[in-house]
């Protein structure tokens, strides 16, 4: 139990709780102790009205009837109830009538309004009652004290001072215990995905972190690493069929590597056959070359890195300079290449990545829309609002809408496509650069054929 108590203790979510606590309790130590000053301070007020209400009354009685009248109103009053304080001493201070009996000696000697401790009739000689006064001297030396006992003031203050460190103990209690109570159900959800990640480490890689529903930061926290999590799980299963690939898809160019090499040995007595079966041997090993550059080209750019430097170039410019390069291949292949792009599509990126991306799906169009009935390969490029619009479409067999997505992985080719020259790394490749630009690459029926679009984010003015 108390290794459960420290371990809340040290929780953030109890040390903000108990910060907040502090400022709580701070501010309601000042604005007690305010509202006690402020009351203090009105009883003052109105005890002091209430005296120099009794000081006129008595003055208009002094001026009517002398000394002799103001002794009887004084001796009237002192006998009723209440907290009102009256005396009146002859000008040597000996008692001539009122209700006080003791006062602190040489009080009567200092005109004015003063709070002091008094004695009543009652009392004997003891100072045990406090309260405010104030001291006129009259014609003929006699003196008037008039005042008023604080011991209601008194008791009020005591109320209020009570009140104030009661409310400071609930303060601190409830904060106290809201503080644990608010840190047991935050580590109940932290232990949740502590759980969870150690599964997830063990070698559970479906494993997620369980949302409360409640839309706060652990929820946004457990939303981002579930989603962090979905991104290490597919880049696994990609690793597992990259490796699947490269065992099945370069096993036979490397086969045949071996095969003409084992060949050549067998041939040693003919010059021109080991030549022929070196320069084969060398068309494979390039081949072989050219693949392993590919996979660490989409490497590069699923690790974000597009080995160069970024700037600002015209993606339409780049667009028309790749067609022009495949004009001779299309006609070589009895294919009608025709553009439709814009000036002025300016991206931000790597220039001769945009332009690889853009051959690569040329390459492809031409590939698989040599042998349709109306072999017409189309490059587009316009500007839709922000976005760069990047299209290649062709009139071949295009596909299907179920093997779009699959397309886009590595070594993944389509039954249909075994029978052509690949190894299935282009769209793959063409899927990274977008994603290096923060765009995406879609594939769409052309009606019939493909379309391969490019939407890249296009750059910003200044």
């Amino acid at each position: 139990m108390l290794a459960r108590l420290g371990t809340l203790v040290r929780t953030t979510a109890f040390k903000l709780s108990l910060a907040y606590l502090i400022v709580f309790a701070a501010v309601a130590f000042f604005a007690l102790g305010y509202v006690a000053w402020n009351a203090r301070q009105v009883l003052d007020d109105q005890i002091v009205s209430t005296i120099e209400a009794e000081i006129n009354g008595l003055s208009d009685q002094y001026a009517a009837g002398g000394i002799r009248r103001l002794v009887s109103v004084v001796e009237r009053r002192s006998r009723e109830p209440g907290a009102s304080l009256y005396l009146v001493t002859t000008p040597a201070g000996e008692h001539v009538t009122g209700n006080v009996e003791t006062l602190p000696p040489g009080l009567l000697k200092e005109p004015g309004q003063t709070e002091t401790a008094y004695g009543r009739g009652t009392d004997g000689e003891r100072l045990d009652h406090r309260a405010i006064v104030r001291i006129f001297t009259l014609p003929g030396g006699f003196r008037l004290l008039v005042g008023r006992d604080v011991e209601e003031r008194d008791r009020l203050r005591a109320v209020i001072a009570r009140a104030f460190v009661w409310s400071l103990l609930l303060v601190v209690g409830l904060g106290f215990l809201g503080g644990l109570f608010i840190a047991k159900r935050v580590l109940t959800r932290v232990d949740a995905m502590t759980d969870i990640t150690r599964e997830i480490m063990a070698g559970d890689l479906d494993g997620r972190l369980a949302l409360a529903g409640t839309g706060d930061e652990l929820d946004r926290l457990a939303q981002n690493l579930n989603a962090m999590l979905d991104r290490i799980g597919e880049l696994m299963r990609g690793l597992r069929e990259v490796s699947d690939n490269i065992a099945h898809d370069l096993k036979t160019p490397l086969t045949r590597l071996r095969n003409k090499a084992d060949e050549a040995l067998r041939q040693t007595s003919d010059p021109e056959a080991l030549r022929a079966a070196l320069e084969a041997n060398i068309e494979e090993s390039d081949n072989l070359i050219r693949v392993f550059n590919a996979l660490l080209m989409i490497a590069r750019l699923e690790a974000g890195s597009a080995g160069d430097t970024l700037a600002d170039f015209d993606a339409g410019t780049v667009a028309l300079e790749v067609a022009d390069l495949y004009e001779a291949v299309a006609e070589e292949r009895g294919v009608v290449l025709r553009t439709a792009v814009d000036r002025g599509l300016t991206l931000h990126g790597s220039r001769e990545l945009i332009g690889q991306a853009l051959a690569n799906l040329i390459d492809n169009a031409l590939k698989y829309g040599a042998g349709a009935a109306d072999p017409v390969v189309t490059v587009e490029g316009r500007r839709e609002g922000e976005t760069v619009v990047l299209a290649v479409a062709d009139r071949g067999e295009g596909i299907p809408a179920a093997d779009r997505a699959r397309v886009l992985g590595r070594f993944v080719r389509l039954e249909t496509a075994r029978s052509r020259p690949g190894f299935g790394l282009g769209l793959s490749l063409v899927n990274g650069v977008a994603r290096l630009h923060h765009g995406t690459l879609l594939l769409d029926d052309n009606g019939p054929g493909l379309r391969a679009t490019l939407r890249l984010p296009a750059a910003r003015a200044g």
